[in-house]
This record gives structure tokens, C-alpha cells and sequence, in this order.
């Protein structure tokens, strides 16, 4: 097992650098010239398409609310990646890695808007009163046999099993507090099947009073320590800006990195957070009530901006200002660190933090699972994920955590490489003339791909 975890991180290694760079900025950049710079310029309607949504009927007999899948969605992405992971960029990458975070995200929210909108365009009604969709249904457009459409259906049941916040999680409750790693193991693996066995409205119903806390709690505490250091910040972000072009030299506990290490580290750690290309989105969106595709696959926008432009960097800023990212300490401690040295008890504090994260996190991707392990098997799927999920977890929390991390990665690379090459062969079907609607206009669906969700 030691071998093929090692053999995974070099595999990781190797796809990111010459596979997945090249896939994310060039198709990104070719939506971004196809939509003629909607995230930029239509960025101001968005927000007021999710404001309108957010004061919109709330009734749906057909599909969840559309802010509901919206928060739903957030819970996945916004978690441990954002304050962990995020991290890692850094303290392998160099400071430098975070301009590449931030290009992954401009030229990703094309991608994940294109996932959306064909998830929701290709959906099918189940028989529970919501839709079914995802990469499973836009790819048989494109296909003519089921293969792609099922190995996305596998890799989805495996990313859907979140190994590494889950390994995350579970040592910092286990070391802040000393306590016993399996019942901790126990207590969150129940925890995790009660919460996936709802579905995805029961995820959102979580996520949307999770997320909305940590926002504010978090991001107030990050202002608080970079209005401390506001003389620092400057120089700060030259740091980051150079050495994203020229690399870091060694400097107390980081080794150094080159240009590539930073484009590499930015890249997929962004791609991690903010869950670009996947498919994962298109799933969680697609049971919404929303009537017009493109209206809902705007909200991924706010989604990104969210994700990346105000939470991971406002970690990665906290561990630059503070200086934490030199010193060699494992990167679930990081923030932890960081935020200690303005905080008292922050040993109490982040364990529980990270646990509301990462619970959020994880039954947002269970839920996937199981819709996806339901697409292959509607009698036996979701008692086999079960029986996955629970040997998975509990296997990958004794491992380390960059090797549970390098597993996500690498199905995470074959899941973009999948859905990149549906997204360009149904690229002229993708449309951005999205509007926003009224307080009062009702979200019901015109019509749906089927009535069988099946077909």
C-alpha cells in the first residue's frame, strides 16, 4: 500500500504539470473568449441573479430551491481544501503559487459553468420529485457507447468518498484533544451516513447554516490579523506576484521551488478548492427547481469568487504575514498556528472549526457518490458505496494526509480530463445570455429531458 500511495503522489505530480495546466488554462481561456469575458463583465448581474433568487418564491414541487443547491454546492467546496490544502500550495509551490490559484479561478469558472449548464440541460426527472444529472447525462451526447458515461460514474463514487478532509479532520480532533482515534472515527463515520442518507436537500439544509458561520467567523478573523499586519501586506504580495514568475529560493524550513512547482501547486490545489471540472457541481445543481439552465450556472461564478478570491486568499495571506509558511509544520496546523498568535485557545477552537468544514465538505460529496453509485446499480449501488465509503474512511485515516490528498488528485485529473473533452465536443450549446429574475417569478422548470430517470 506504501508503494502505490508513493507511486500515486508522483503520478500526481506528473499529470498536473503537463496535463492538467495545459487543459485548464487553454479550454478555460477559449470559454472566456467564447462568452466574450462574462466573468468579468457580467459579474454585477450575477450577484443580482443571486440576490433576486435568495428573495424568490421557495415553494418548488419539482426540485430543490435554487439558492438551496447554491449552498449545497458551497458545502463541498468551501471546507478543509480552503485552509488546509490551500496551504500546501504554498509551503510546497513558494508564496508564488497563490497568483496561479488565482488565474485557475478566472479561467476555471468558465469550465464550471460549463459543467453546470450542461448538467441541468441533459437532466432527467426521478421518480423522488427531483432530477437526476451530471457528467453521466451530458456525455452519452457525446458518446455512443456508455463507457465514458459509467468510468465517470466510478470516479465520481470514488471522489465522492472525501478521504483527505476526512483524515484532516479526524487528526485534529484526535491530537488538539487527546482522544481515542477510532471512537472518533466512529462518532464521524455515523455521522457522515446520517447525513448522506438525506439526499441532497438534507446537505443543503446543513451546508446553508454551516457555511454562511464560517464565513462570517472566519473572514472576520483573517481582517482582523491582516489589518495587523497592513504594513507587511505590500510586500507580501510582491512576494507573490515575482516569485510566481521566477520562482523561491529556500528560506528557513521551505525547500524552495521552482516556476513550474508554483504553476503546478497553484493549479491543482485551486482546481481542489473550488472543485473545477469535475462534475461534482453539475450534480449538486442539477435537482435544482430553477427553469433556465444558464440562470443557475451563473450562481457558480459567486461560487468561485467566494471560494477562491475571499477565503483561500485570506488563508494563504494569514500564513505569509505571519510567517508560519516557513516553518515546518504540518499543514493542518498551519492556520491553526497562525491565527494562535492573535487568538487565545485557537487548540480548542480550529478542531471544531475544521469539523464544521469538513462534515459539510463530505456529505456534500457523499451525496454525489451515492446519486452516481445509484446511476449504475439503481438496486445495489447505495449499499455497496456504503460499504466503500465506510472501509475507505476508515482505512485512509491512519495514512498521511498528502498521500490521501494525492488519491483525491489524481482521480480529481482524470475526472477534468473526462469532462474537458465533453465540454469542448458541446461547446456551441453552451449559452451565457442569462437575465436575472424577479422576487416574485416562480422557478418551476418549463420542461425536463424525461419523465425517467432511467431513459
Amino acid at each position: 500500500m506504501e508503494s502505490f500511495l508513493e507511486f500515486l503522489t508522483n503520478l500526481e505530480d506528473h499529470l498536473w504539470s503537463f496535463v492538467g495546466f495545459p487543459i485548464i488554462i487553454f479550454l478555460g481561456v477559449y470559454f472566456t473568449f467564447q462568452s466574450r469575458f462574462v466573468q468579468f463583465l457580467k459579474f454585477p448581474l450575477m450577484l443580482k441573479i443571486f440576490f433576486a433568487l435568495l428573495l424568490g418564491k421557495k415553494d418548488s414541487k419539482t426540485g430543490i430551491h435554487p439558492i438551496s443547491a447554491f449552498f449545497a454546492c458551497v458545502g463541498g467546496c468551501v471546507g478543509i481544501g480552503n485552509i488546509v490544502a490551500i496551504c500546501t500550495a504554498v509551503q510546497i509551490g513558494g508564496p508564488g503559487a497563490l497568483f496561479w490559484v488565482w488565474m485557475t479561478a478566472l479561467v476555471g469558472m468558465m469550465l464550471k459553468y460549463a459543467e453546470v449548464y450542461l448538467g441541468l440541460k441533459y437532466r432527467v426527472r426521478n421518480n423522488n420529485g427531483s432530477y437526476n444529472g451530471g457528467p453521466f447525462f451530458y456525455l452519452r451526447k457525446v458518446c455512443k457507447t456508455m463507457f465514458l458515461p459509467n468510468i465517470v460514474c466510478v470516479l465520481l463514487c470514488i471522489y465522492g468518498v472525501e478521504i483527505y478532509q476526512f483524515n484532516i479532520m479526524t487528526q485534529s480532533i484526535v491530537n488538539n484533544f487527546d482522544m481515542n482515534p477510532y471512537l472518533v472515527i466512529g462518532v464521524l463515520l455515523f455521522l457522515v451516513m446520517f447525513a448522506g442518507s438525506g439526499g441532497v436537500r438534507r446537505v443543503a439544509n446543513i451546508s446553508s447554516t454551516i457555511i454562511p458561520l464560517f464565513i462570517v467567523i472566519y473572514i472576520g478573523m483573517g481582517i482582523w490579523v491582516l489589518a495587523l499586519n497592513i504594513e507587511t501586506l505590500p510586500g507580501v504580495l510582491k512576494q507573490v506576484f515575482i516569485s510566481a514568475f521566477t520562482g523561491h529560493a529556500a528560506v528557513g524550513g521551505f525547500a524552495g521551488s521552482t516556476i513550474l512547482m508554483a504553476i503546478s501547486q497553484g493549479i491543482r490545489r485551486g482546481c481542489y478548492s473550488s472543485d473545477v471540472g469535475v462534475g461534482y457541481a453539475s450534480v449538486i445543481h442539477s435537482e435544482s427547481s430553477v427553469r433556465k439552465p444558464e440562470r443557475q450556472a451563473s450562481l457558480v461564478f459567486c461560487d468561485v469568487f467566494l471560494d477562491i478570491f475571499v477565503i483561500c486568499t485570506t488563508s494563504v495571506l494569514l500564513i505569509l504575514v505571519t510567517g508560519v509558511w516557513q516553518e515546518p509544520i504540518h499543514e493542518s496546523l498551519l492556520i491553526q498556528t497562525a491565527l494562535g498568535q492573535y487568538f487565545p485557545y485557537m487548540q480548542y477552537f480550529m478542531p471544531l472549526f475544521l469539523f464544521l468544514l469538513g462534515y459539510s465538505t463530505i456529505i456534500a460529496y457523499f451525496v454525489v457518490g451515492i446519486k452516481c453509485a445509484e446511476q449504475l446499480s439503481p438496486k445495489y449501488g447505495r449499499y455497496a458505496y456504503y460499504g466503500y465509503a465506510l472501509s475507505s474512511l476508515l482505512m485512509f485515516s491512519f495514512v498521511d494526509s498528502r498521500q490521501a490528498i494525492a488519491v483525491m488528485a489524481v482521480t480529481q485529473m482524470l475526472l477534468l480530463g473526462i469532462n474537458a473533452y465533453a465540454f469542448f465536443k458541446l461547446r456551441k450549446e453552451i449559452n451565457y445570455n442569462f437575465d436575472a429574475p424577479t422576487a416574485q417569478e416562480s422557478e418551476q422548470p418549463a420542461s425536463v429531458v424525461s419523465l425517467n430517470a432511467n431513459n
